[in-house]
């Protein structure tokens, strides 16, 4: 009757009912045709062998039927019997690993239904791919006939452990404070002081065995960290200094005595503050500081030998176009980024909020002598869809920035592909997240599964790079993964964790390989904000480039993090500098963290480099012409007038011709810069 009961079933519902039948031991299970993919099975009569009792205590059922179910990848895996048409009915599962001849337990189940009466059974377990296990259900409780489904889920590439954390306050940061090689955790903590609340700075420090140490450092700072926090060493001492603020003011925090103190440097009523950085705007080797205004135009804090100096927008003695100086503001989140390769920073600013004008994003091209130039209609970025934040970075490994915008309150996100010269072209419609509707205000990138291609954390969801560069497609996840916050290395293993709210997701990682690099600037940038780093490996090249500050309330590691997949060596790394000094180092291990000053790597090449290079005419009317056996195609060239300032910066085209018509008579310098290579020479201006 087994069998006439089944094909009747089967005949009835032909696409609910898998044909594999139960078999009457593990062993003749084993034999028949397996399970391979989800589907619902049934259960049709009890006259096989009952499973042996300890997976499941209780006295041994008189009978049982048997599964052997191979999964063609790895799965989330679900075998349930509490579907429709199993009300009022009483089963009992059982789940084995191993062989027939030795079976471990692996699961059970007796009375795991969804209601709280239920006596039906669900297990849940992840199943690894072409490995077989035994599923056997028994007739203890009930010998009726019944159906149940095994549904197989494709499991995340990523996954996280969720911790709480101490020190309380608004969570704004995972940053190393104490030079110690190791993300901190940042906090600011309000204070009751005369009736009114003032703010304090939390610090839990990581220790090298991964835990936390807590220290409070009170700076009675008057404004809080409601909207974000960036992290920067404007003075040179070493020790990270701090920019927060909230919708009436900023702090501007410096560390004192070595780190182990923190003191009010500057602060500013009236700015209602959005995304902070600290950026070397006018790139003269000195970290400034610039905040986003909602309802102004954007500051600044240039740093000056004769300390912090405030501007707001356009000023000749600072910006002299300014960086967002639309009268009532919109100005949300700042991300500077060298979108066009020419070794200098450039800044995109996301806008929200009010008409067509105020929340058009911008793009300020960076022209290489401290001024800016907005081009985000030319390079085809000027959306007015209430952006918040958008997300840098090299999604398809082609060696430019690429930019996820991030649409808020139900407008639609766009990936925007960077072509090469100076323009995006939109292609969300192939990259998969059409289908990803959730909207917020945070969007960062972060390589979480160490694959070689940077993911997006998206306002509690993770999208996932799938790692093929012709389409740029993700996969989103929206469940199981960390809230948006602050992304370091907080157990230092290698792998990006999530600090949040009161609780750390710690990144449960993966079998790929990881590379790491902290950098030690000679300057008064000493972590090397506005650097690109680039390196090889077999698989192809990665970059990122060393921000402070980014989507758009949190500050992550300035130590910067590589996947590389399965790659065992890293051919080299590449080093730009603010400053134009090229570091390299070939043939580098994998599964570390390397701390590299500025200029100890230098190439024996440049001699080479130097020796080849000529310059001519020479002084010099409107056009320079650069001579050399090098290919100069895309080169980066800097000409600097004689007290070191930056007059010019570019690329060379398909000729090695220098424009110097602009330039007033005097002596200058002329720096190239190509494949790793920099040399500086002197010419005369006519």
């Amino acid at each position: 009757m087994k069998t006439k009961l089944l094909f009747l079933i089967i005949c009835l519902m032909p696409f609910a009912i898998k044909a594999q039948s139960s078999s009457n031991t593990c062993s003749a299970a084993d034999a028949a045709t397996h399970i391979t993919s989800g589907g619902t099975y049934s259960i049709t009569s009890f006259d096989g062998t009952a499973p042996a009792p300890g997976c499941s205590p209780g006295s041994i059922a008189s009978n049982g039927e048997w599964f052997a179910y191979t999964p063609a990848n790895d799965y989330q895996v679900t075998i349930s019997s509490d579907i429709a048409g199993n009300d009022g009915k009483d089963t009992k599962l059982q789940v084995y690993n191993g062989t027939c001849a030795a079976l471990n337990c692996f699961a059970n189940s007796d009375d795991d239904g969804v209601d709280v009466y239920s006596r039906l059974s669900v297990v849940q377990f992840v199943a690894q791919a072409n490995t077989t296990y035994y599923i056997a259900w028994d007739n203890r409780y009930d010998s009726s006939a019944f159906d149940f489904e095994l549904t197989e889920t494709t499991l995340q590439p990523i996954s996280f452990t969720e911790q709480s954390r101490s020190g309380g306050g608004t969570l704004r940061g995972a940053v190393d404070m104490n030079n110690d090689g190791l993300d901190d955790i940042v906090s600011i903590v309000p204070k009751n002081v005369n009736d009114s609340n003032v703010y304090d700075i939390n610090i839990q420090e990581q220790e090298p065995n991964g835990s936390f140490t807590g220290h409070d450092y009170p700076v009675s700072a008057p404004y809080s960290a409601s909207w974000s926090l960036a992290a920067g060493d404007y003075n040179g001492d070493g020790y990270n200094d701090l920019v927060w603020g909230n919708g009436s003011g900023v702090n501007i925090i410096k560390a004192t005595n070595s780190g182990t103190d923190y003191a009010i440097a500057e602060t500013q009523s009236g700015i209602f503050t959005q995304r902070t950085n600290f950026v070397d705007i006018n790139e003269d080797g000195r970290l400034d500081v610039f905040i986003c205004h909602d309802i102004a135009p954007n500051i600044y804090y240039m740093n000056e030998p004769s300390g912090l100096e405030y501007y707001q927008g356009a000023d000749p003695n600072g910006v002299p176009e300014g960086l967002g100086i639309y009268p009532s503001g919109g100005n949300y989140g700042s991300v500077w980024v060298d979108y066009d390769n020419d070794g200098d920073i450039d800044m995109f600013m996301a806008k929200c909020g009010g008409g067509t004008a105020r929340r058009t994003n911008q793009l300020f091209r960076n022209n290489g002598n401290g001024s800016f130039t907005e081009v985000a209609a030319a390079a085809n970025l000027a959306d007015p869809i209430q952006t918040w934040s958008g997300a840098w970075g090299d999604y398809d490994n082609d060696g430019d920035m690429d930019v996820f915008i991030g649409g808020y309150n139900g407008t639609s996100h766009k990936m925007m592909r960077n072509n090469g010269d100076g323009t995006f072209t939109d292609i969300t419609a192939t990259t998969n997240l059409g289908f990803f509707t959730y909207t917020g205000i945070d969007n960062v990138t972060a390589d979480f599964n160490n694959d070689g291609f940077i993911d997006i954390l998206s306002n509690g969801n993770i999208l996932v790079n799938d790692g093929n560069p012709a389409n740029m497609s993700f996969t989103a996840y929206t469940t199981d993964v960390p809230p948006q916050g602050a992304i370091g290395d907080l157990d230092n293993d290698g792998f990006l964790d999530v600090a949040s709210g009161s609780k750390i997701y710690y990144n449960n990682g993966s079998p790929n390989n990881y590379f790491k690099i902290k950098l030690n600037g000679s300057g008064l940038n000493k972590a090397g904000i506005g650097a690109r780093i680039e390196i090889t490996t077999s698989s192809g090249t990665q970059i990122r480039d060393v921000r402070s500050g980014e989507g758009f309330r949190y500050m992550n590691s300035l130590t910067t993090h590589f996947g590389l997949g399965v790659d065992t060596n890293i051919t080299s790394v590449k080093v730009y500098w603010p400053s134009n000094t090229v570091d390299i180092m070939n043939n580098v291990g994998v599964n570390q963290t390397i701390t590299l000053s500025e200029g100890s790597t230098l190439s024996t090449q440049t001699e080479v480099f130097a020796e080849d290079l000529t310059l001519f005419p020479n002084p010099a009317k409107s056009t320079l012409y650069v001579r050399t056996k090098y290919n100069l195609s895309d080169a980066i060239y800097t000409v600097f007038d004689i007290s070191g300032k930056r007059v010019l910066n570019s690329k060379f085209g398909r000729e090695n011709t220098v424009n110097v018509s602009s330039l007033s008579t005097g002596t200058y310098f002329l720096r190239v810069m190509q494949d790793g290579l920099s040399h500086t020479q002197k010419f005369i201006k006519e």
